[in-house]
């Protein structure tokens, strides 16, 4: 009788997706990783030159883009002497493809080298005075997916997750920069006017459909994390207007010039 190989674990399947990665850019060791959110993907082009761009779903592990602003799209890119691994689209927890493929990317980065991730988002945003297609940095988060990308009894300490280090670095750069918690909701509806009224009671300020898991995963992997979130909208029943995916890519576009100058300035400083 013979035995099925065991499936390999979610760590073994970011090895192997690294060494893939390496073959295919011809770049052994990345130092930076990036992950590029709905609206973000203008700012790619003024990090630098690129030196491969590989489909994600050459690599073990990934599959094809689900949403319309995302491009299944991994490039590689030099700035400034350090290697950068670009993301130009991820998975989303409610396309239901389960956490591990979530935070795959994640896992691949850190395989492939990469001491620090930029976890980039569009996302409502709660606060007062905050317009979309303004910049804010994330400096805490509530997951409210009800699940966790570790595996096992891993207890990994959350205390600083949003690398303070890196948040100074950027409030240095652009002193305009405000900085929130990011709430995650599971999605793909936008929250009610009532959850996102709970959101804000529960210490919230902006609210997303991503990045917590990725930056959990991030942490567990030993990685700095920088989170930076677009707003994109006004939070549903703060502005009075119904929410739409087409308006969150438009004012991603409008801030795009923006947010590629910051994104490269900080990546240096990394």
């Amino acid at each position: 009788m013979t035995h099925a190989a065991a499936a390999p674990t979610p760590y073994e399947l970011a090895g192997s997706a690294a060494a893939r990665l390496a073959d295919l850019t011809g770049v052994e060791r990345h130092d930076i990783a990036l992950v590029l959110g709905s609206g973000w993907l203008p700012a790619v082009d003024a990090l630098g030159e690129a030196t491969a761009e590989i489909d994600t779903t050459d690599l073990p592990g990934f599959s094809a883009a689900a949403v319309a602003g995302h491009s299944g799209k991994i490039r590689s890119i030099r700035s400034g002497g350090k290697n950068l691994l670009v993301f130009l689209s991820r998975t989303h927890y409610y396309e239901g493809k389960g956490v591990a493929a979530v935070v795959h990317p994640v896992r691949t980065a850190a395989a492939a080298g990469c001491s620090a991730i930029v976890l980039t988002n569009g996302c409502g945003g709660l606060k007062e005075g905050w317009q979309p297609g303004q910049p804010v940095l994330i400096s805490d988060h509530i997951n409210l997916t009800g699940t966790s990308p570790i595996v096992g009894a891993t207890f990994v300490d959350l205390t600083d997750l949003y690398s303070p280090r890196l948040r100074a670095m950027c409030k240095d750069l652009d002193h305009s920069l405000d900085e929130g918690v990011y709430v995650q909701f599971p999605g793909p509806h936008y929250e009610t006017p009532a959850e996102v009224r709970m959101a804000g009671i529960m210490g919230g300020h902006l609210v997303g459909m991503s990045t917590t898991l990725e930056a959990i995963a991030a942490r567990e992997a030993g990685m700095e994390v920088l989170g930076i979130s677009l707003v994109t909208n006004l939070a549903a029943g703060l502005s009075g207007e119904p929410l739409d995916h087409a308006e969150v890519l438009e004012a991603g576009r409008a801030a795009a010039s923006r947010m590629g100058g910051l994104l490269s300035r900080v990546v240096a400083g990394i």
